[in-house]
C-alpha cells in the first residue's frame, strides 16, 4: 500500500511539473508500481497473504471466546 501512495504522489507531481519530480525520468516515477506488483506476486506465490488472513481470523475468535467466558464469569487461562 505504502508503495502505491509512494506511486501516486510522484506521478502527481510529475504530472503537475512540482518539486524534484519534476526533473526524474519516467522510470523512477513508474517503479513504486512495478514493485508494488513485484510484491504482490511474491506476497501471494508464497502465502503471506492467506496467513495474515487467518492470522487476524483466529485472533478475533479467540477475543470472541475470551469476551464470552468474561460475561458468563468464568476465568480466562492465561499462559
Amino acid at each position: 500500500m505504502y508503495l502505491l501512495i509512494l506511486g501516486l504522489g510522484l506521478l502527481v507531481l510529475k504530472y503537475l511539473g512540482v518539486g524534484f519530480a519534476a526533473d526524474l525520468s519516467w522510470w523512477w516515477v513508474w517503479s513504486p508500481f512495478a514493485l508494488a506488483v513485484v510484491w504482490w506476486a511474491w506476497a501471494d506465490a508464497t502465502g503471506y497473504t492467506k496467513r495474515r488472513v487467518m492470522e487476524k481470523m483466529d485472533q478475533k475468535k479467540q477475543d470472541r471466546i475470551n469476551r464470552h467466558r468474561d460475561t458468563l464469569g468464568i476465568k480466562t487461562k492465561r499462559r
